[in-house]
């Protein structure tokens, strides 16, 4: 405390300090938590908190000074103890002096209108307060001792990552299942040992949407239609119905939670003008993600949000931070002229305030990058957070830098270089000639490079990553710049040369790139290539076959959606046409493919857009039949029986059961194999054979076990038996242990269903004693033949000798 100053109230002070856990392993992290009672006020903290450590060989070391958190005078460390033995831990608090003034987040002022505007709620708390001086008075805490040993000390078991059918919220103990509970679409930083190699870590900029599972078979979960598809027949012939080009039933743009966001235009009941009529109405719309639920509804929402942020609650002083993630709240946030922040439970706007920006990209939540027009061809790169509620959007900017570009252009965050492109137009060609490419510092705003390339652009936009840029080019074939220099490093093979795209159909492709592991994900007409980044060679090629005169493009049926989903090692992307014919083509597929490899692992018939993705369920535009798809895993149920009445031991009996889908899209229908998955879903949804479009497929069930708890406790597995079909199974089981019996039917589950098992009970009665011998009477048969032979044959040898002496009478 100062020399002559009489503080208006001084304060004794206790010191506590916690050392956890107890014993700990070499290496571990010692959590240290330090606080004094009483507490200060919410607009003042501590300061000068130090912790004194004597290690087991004696020597000492001091960590600090620390200060406080605001308000509950806390604080907290962790240290890693590099010797086994006693440590101990002393805290010391060297004593605090308040002078009056107004008080505000920490800090002193000597009136109000020094603080200027301040906030109140959140970290402002009550906002500013006058406090009188004060005194703390120092002290010291009971010093602890904590045994460190060499061996290492369990926490929490980790769980495994779940196989089964999970839903949403994720147990709080579930920690580790973080890595696939994440949402869509993705605009953070990743990164660690689970990252897939060769991929840049702001994923979002490359169709990859990582710490999600993705589909592995074509199960449908659920589905609703939103827009009239298919042949319009009659009198319209078998033209095609539906918008074409433009969405159908369209998918969501944000899944938070296990819940999906998306605007759909639907009729609605609604009063105008005192009159109650109906509508066809934008709505926005939150929905189970696994089911198709719908939580709630809302109309006039014009700005609805396209990502989602985590509003970060930041420390108002040192010490104040969490041994965890930190503290804050999630929003649905919309980006544009402004910026709008909605409660993602409720859909309930809780921020919307104006913008001097147009647009902004959330490259790393919650910072974002914006491009302002100055005018006269000048423009400020503002590089702002969204956390918070203020309104001057000054406060906000992290940093400004005069910027080459009218918009942002193609970036590589990891490099922090933007990179934008322009046409060379001659004004006797009226079309482009040529192209100039620039690279720019997203620190500095500086221009890095300037080329001029004779190729022309084929209109798929740039693509940035692995410290290169590279792009498409008129012709079917690439070019690849370094980001840094802007020197040209590689030109893949044209279509019809070695290592080239086929000729001629490799020329078109659609209009979007993806970038993952190490690859460039190039969509044309004649079919899906991966282009290696460092060589430009392809690395693999798939193509969607095509039956002779269904298209243009035969043997290949074109790939044009630009709406490609990687994740989870998946490639998903359907077949489509720019402009396409009337009526669509048949053939089109959605395609599931190993994104490393090329090789197919699943696919279904419909074209249009690949959606969002989370919690391993894929959404679906399919152009077919008008209807939004959601694949993944859906819940079973099983059955067994076994007969009523009792069974005599060693005799047959047969053991009934099914295994049922409970997904809301086939409820009660057959659960079938991996194999036959893509045949049954296209029978039961889309009206083909249900042996398959060319009456080549049986469609197959999946495993049961059979096993049962005889009378003697014993667990006898029965064995394995194949649903059909119709998801039935059965089984000839033959009892020889009296007594009752429970019979287990399981079905462990698969990529395509969760897991069920039923329980039935069987009475199996003792086995009938054999009935005894019994001593037949004699049988005089044989008897009676025997003498009956011997006196017919006396008779016959009577009546010969009679007649041959009747003869021998004749004749004479």
């Amino acid at each position: 405390m100062p020399s002559g100053v009489t503080p208006n109230i001084t304060i004794a002070t206790t010191a506590f300090i916690s050392i956890s856990p107890n014993p700990i392993g070499l290496g571990q992290p010692i959590l240290v938590n330090l606080w004094l009672e009483p507490p200060v006020h919410y607009n003042r903290f501590f300061s000068g908190y130090t912790v004194t450590i004597t290690k087991p060989d004696g020597n000492r070391i001091v960590v600090g000074p620390i200060n406080s958190y605001q308000g509950d005078s806390t604080a907290w460390f962790q240290y890693i103890a590099e010797q086994a033995g006693t440590w101990k831990f002393k805290f010391d608090f060297a004593g605090n002096y308040f002078r009056a003034g107004y008080y505000y987040n920490g800090r002193v002022y000597d009136s109000l209108a020094d603080i200027g505007s301040y906030q109140t709620g959140g970290m402002g708390f009550g906002g500013p307060s006058f406090l009188q001086s004060a005194y703390y008075q120092p002290s010291t805490s009971i010093e602890q001792a904590i045994t460190v040993q060499e061996e290492l000390v369990s926490s929490w078991p980790a769980p495994a990552l779940p196989t089964d059918y999970w839903v949403r919220p994720v147990p709080i103990e579930n920690r580790e299942w973080w890595l696939i509970g994440g949402h869509y679409p993705f605009t953070g930083q990743g990164g660690g040992s689970d990252w897939p190699a060769n991929t840049n870590t702001f994923a979002s900029n490359y169709k990859f949407t990582p710490y999600v599972e993705g589909p592995d078979t074509a199960h449908v979960a659920w589905k609703r239609q939103g827009a009239f598809a298919g042949i319009a027949g009659g009198q319209f012939g078998y033209r095609s119905v539906g918008p074409g080009e433009s969405a159908y039933a369209g998918t969501p743009n944000i899944i938070f939670e296990g819940r999906g966001y998306q605007t759909i235009s639907k009729p609605m009941t609604m009063t105008v003008n005192g009159s109650i009529v109906t509508e066809t109405t934008n709505v926005w719309q939150c929905y189970d993600i696994r089911t198709g639920e719908v939580y709630w509804e809302q109309t006039g929402i014009t700005q609805p949000p396209t990502v989602i942020s985590f509003n970060q609650v930041n420390p108002s002083v040192p010490g104040a931070e969490q041994t965890g993630m930190g503290t804050g709240s999630f929003s649905l946030m919309y980006v544009g002229r402004s910026l709008i922040k909605y409660n993602p439970w409720s859909g309930a706007v809780t921020l919307n305030i104006s913008l001097p920006v147009t647009s902004g990209v959330v490259y790393n939540d919650p910072f974002v990058l914006s491009v302002q027009n100055l005018g006269g061809g000048k423009y400020q790169l503002i590089n702002w957070t969204t956390t918070g509620n203020d309104a001057n959007f000054t406060n906000r900017i992290m940093s400004n830098v005069s910027y080459p570009f009218s918009s942002l252009g193609t970036v590589d965050y990891e490099k922090l270089i933007a990179v934008s492109y322009g046409s060379i137009t001659p004004a006797g060609a009226g079309s482009p000639q040529g192209q100039f490419v620039m690279g720019a510092s997203l620190k500095t705003g500086s221009l890095l490079w300037n080329v001029t390339i004779n190729d022309i652009f084929f209109p798929s936009g740039l693509v940035c990553d692995h410290g290169k840029v590279s792009i498409r080019v008129l012709g079917g074939w690439w070019d690849c710049w370094d980001i840094q220099t802007g020197q040209l490093l590689w030109q893949s093979s044209k279509p019809g040369e070695a290592g080239g795209e086929s000729y001629p159909w490799g020329d078109f492709g659609a209009y979007t790139i993806a970038s993952y592991g190490g690859l460039i994900y190039d969509f044309s007409y004649a079919g899906i290539y991966a282009i290696d980044w460092d060589t430009g060679n392809i690395a693999w090629h798939f193509m969607a076959p095509c039956a002779p005169f269904e298209h243009a493009t035969y043997p290949s049926m074109p790939f044009f959606s630009n709406a490609p989903q990687i994740a989870d090692g998946k490639l998903y992307y359907a077949n489509g046409e720019h402009s396409p014919t009337e009526p669509l083509a048949r053939g089109w597929r959605l395609w599931c493919l190993n994104a490393t490899t090329g090789e197919l692992i699943w696919d279904l018939s419909g074209g249009g857009a690949a959606g969002a993705i989370a919690d391993g369920y894929l959404t679906f535009d399919n152009k077919y039949d008008g209807y939004m798809y959601v694949f993944g895993k859906g819940p079973s149920e099983t059955t067994v029986s076994a007969p009523q009445t009792a069974i005599t031991a060693g005799t047959s009996a047969v053991i009934l059961g099914t295994v049922l889908d409970k997904s809301p899209a086939q409820p009660g229908a057959a659960c079938v194999s991996k194999d036959s998955m893509t045949t049954y879903m296209e029978f039961l949804h889309m009206q083909k054979p249900i042996d398959g479009f060319y009456h080549n497929v049986t469609v197959t069930g999946v495993f049961v076990s059979l096993d049962t708890i005889d009378p003697n406790n014993n667990y006898v597995h029965l064995g394995t038996v194949t649903s059909d079909a119709t998801g039935s199974f059965g089984f000839v089981w033959t009892p020889t242990i009296p007594g009752k019996h429970q019979i287990i039917a399981t079905f462990k589950g698969d990529e395509s269903y969760g897991s069920s098992f039923a329980i039935t009970y069987a009475v199996v009665g003792e086995a009938q004693a054999a009935a005894p011998a019994v001593e037949p009477p004699l049988d005089m048969t044989g008897t009676y033949v025997t003498n009956a032979t011997i006196a017919i044959i006396i008779a016959i040898a009577a009546v010969g000798a009679i007649l041959a002496l009747l003869m021998i009478k004749k004749r004479s």
